[in-house]
């Protein structure tokens, strides 16, 4: 394994242990990924949310039941893309995280959010469900 490898081996674990730590509610786990310093950016929102406590606080202080599923984590060297699925007391919403790293902690993370939507009946003849999963109809 080649240096490269390693880190990226290291830095998705790095990831994997924090959406665990989060659906665990495990807060010193969950925000050890992330610098002193970071920023996390909410652009539906317009919200920024500068330094680790911050960080922690506003996502301590939810007031709903959330779990966290992991749907895909893709990245290489400072930049990575989790793919998730966040469940707020029963009702599940869709994520996307984009985590930037440097020192191997996050520096800045950006994360979009979204409701699942029925699909169109005129694209069912050119859909297929993605795997484990069903199309949702109108």
């Amino acid at each position: 394994m080649t240096g490269n490898e390693s880190a990226m081996n290291l830095t998705r674990k790095a990831i994997e242990e924090h959406w665990q730590a989060s659906d665990d509610r495990d807060t010193e786990a969950e925000y050890a990924i992330y610098a002193a310093d970071a920023i996390l950016d909410y652009p539906q929102s317009g919200e920024r949310f500068k330094g680790r406590a911050a960080i922690s606080a506003q996502r301590g202080g939810h007031p709903a039941d959330r779990h966290f599923t992991v749907l895909r984590i893709s990245g290489d060297g400072h930049l990575w893309v989790s793919e998730c699925i966040i469940t707020y007391d029963g009702v599940p919403t869709y994520s996307v995280s984009i985590m930037q790293f440097a020192r191997e902690l996050v520096v800045h993370e950006t994360q979009y959010f979204t409701e699942k939507f029925s699909a169109p009946t005129w694209r069912a003849a050119l859909a297929e469900p993605i795997p484990g999963r069903y199309i949702e109809e109108a």
